[in-house]
């Protein structure tokens, strides 16, 4: 990854630099040890280093060095890490001098060691966004209408913001989205002529992936109006209006009947405490032959999302554990028929997004300014050490009536396609080669 910008190179003002006192010193080592003495140094504004081995007195060399400019910066990050890490690093006033991503690795895995997450000192009271249809729409306003030209400097060439699939690695982030899309579709086992409804529907990369390659027809839900209005016209352009309609509208709003319903990546904007309505909607538009797919961020058990992500990314997201997710089917009588977790793909899958976000970097400092730059970069990182670690989760739950006897007795069918779609591929590669 390419270096990090500087301290030099950011536009806040300068900080005075002090005299390192003793308890600067002790500070800093009490920090370290709250995070459980992780391999990393700290540089004080004066160039002097600490490390958590020295502590230890062992030789273990540091991952990286986190450098702070001032003590005030160190005073924020002792009172509240989980929200003035990402503040101070988006002003400037912490850097990393190594890898960004590694460094946010090993704090992850120093934490989890020491099994301070669950019950963290640091963790501050916060009050609960509101669920409401119109909070919901504020959230995602925040997040997915920055502007199209945005996502397309970093995203795929279909405009996916999910997990892809790696199913043969390597491969590229066009191939793995495509291979997502394949093997949720499978899991659904659709049939050409069946209906489908999706709830979250993205830029309509899935829906018209099911339309074209599936023969269905889709009513895709979505609140997000730069991503309606982007999917309808994709829709136009490939010609398929007939078979797709993108509504820009709520889930809580969905009515009529599926055969199949689909939401990739729109449960962790749902919160908990909406489950419920969530699932009698689901109730209501599946009969009796019925089957549905989940595709979400998740938890191994049910936590707040941190602080600063919350407040500056994705206010009002909150990725469930498996534990919550099940108030979508038991009190409906839905059957759980599969449960795949795809963590490791999301995190190669924001390796992906994080190399083309720091290849475009300067352009997207010249449609927002430095701050967002660092604020989104850390984002990206951090998202690929939380998946890398096992702080989150990406699971696929596939569902059924409980009556319903029309359900596969292997998992064969998710892989004898995939075998046959790569098979097909590779020849069609073959003619176009030659």
């Amino acid at each position: 990854m390419p270096a990090v910008a500087t301290r030099s190179e950011m536009s806040a003002p300068a900080v005075p630099t002090g005299k390192i006192t003793w308890l600067d010193r002790w500070l800093v080592r009490h920090m370290l040890r709250l995070a459980g003495q992780p391999r990393l140094a700290v540089e004080l504004w004066n160039g002097e280093r600490l490390t958590a081995s020295s502590a230890r007195n062992d030789s273990t060399a540091p991952v990286g060095t986190v450098q702070i400019d001032s003590r005030r910066c160190l005073l924020r990050l002792l009172t509240d890490p989980e929200l003035h890490f990402g503040e101070e690093w988006s002003d400037g006033h912490v850097d990393i001098e190594g890898d960004l991503t590694e460094v946010l690795c090993e704090l992850n895995r120093s934490l989890e060691s020491t099994a301070r997450r669950r019950n963290h000192p640091w963790r501050w009271p916060r009050l609960r966004r509101p669920g409401s249809a119109q909070a919901a729409r504020h959230n995602i306003h925040h997040h997915y209408d920055l502007g199209n030209d945005f996502y397309r400097l970093w995203l795929d060439e279909q405009l996916l913001y999910t997990c892809a699939y790696f199913d043969q690695p390597p491969m590229s982030l066009e191939a793995a989205q495509i291979a997502k899309m394949d093997h949720v579709c499978r899991k659904l086992r659709l049939q050409p002529g069946e209906r489908v409804i999706e709830a979250g529907s993205g830029w309509g990369a899935l829906a018209l992936h099911m339309a074209r390659r599936y023969g269905v027809t889709v009513r895709s839900y979505n609140i997000a109006h730069e991503q309606v209005v982007e999917s309808q016209r994709l829709a136009h352009k490939a010609g398929l209006t007939s078979q797709v309609e993108f509504i820009e509208d709520d889930w809580r709003n969905i009515t009529g009947s599926c055969d199949a319903f689909v939401s990739v990546g729109m449960l962790e904007h749902v919160r908990p405490e909406n489950y419920p309505h969530l699932g009698r909607m689901i109730d209501g538009c599946l009969p009796r032959h019925g089957r549905g797919l989940i595709h979400t961020i998740g938890l191994n058990t049910p936590r707040p999302l941190d602080r600063w992500t919350e407040r500056y990314i994705f206010p009002g997201a909150q990725p469930p554990a498996l534990s919550q997710m099940t108030e979508l089917f038991e009190p409906y009588g839905f059957s759980i028929l599969d449960v795949e977790n795809l963590r490791l793909h999301y995190a190669e899958t924001l390796r992906h997004w994080l190399a083309r976000f720091e290849q475009s970097a300067d352009r997207i400092r010249d449609m927002f300014d430095e701050r967002f730059v660092r604020m989104w970069r850390l984002y990206l990182a951090a998202s690929v050490a939380t998946f890398e670690t096992g702080w989150l989760q990406l699971f696929q739950v596939v569902f059924a009536r409980g009556a319903s006897n029309d359900v596969p007795w292997t998992r064969s069918h998710l892989y004898a396609d995939a075998r046959r779609l790569s098979s097909t591929a590779g020849e069609s590669q073959s003619v176009r080669s030659q």
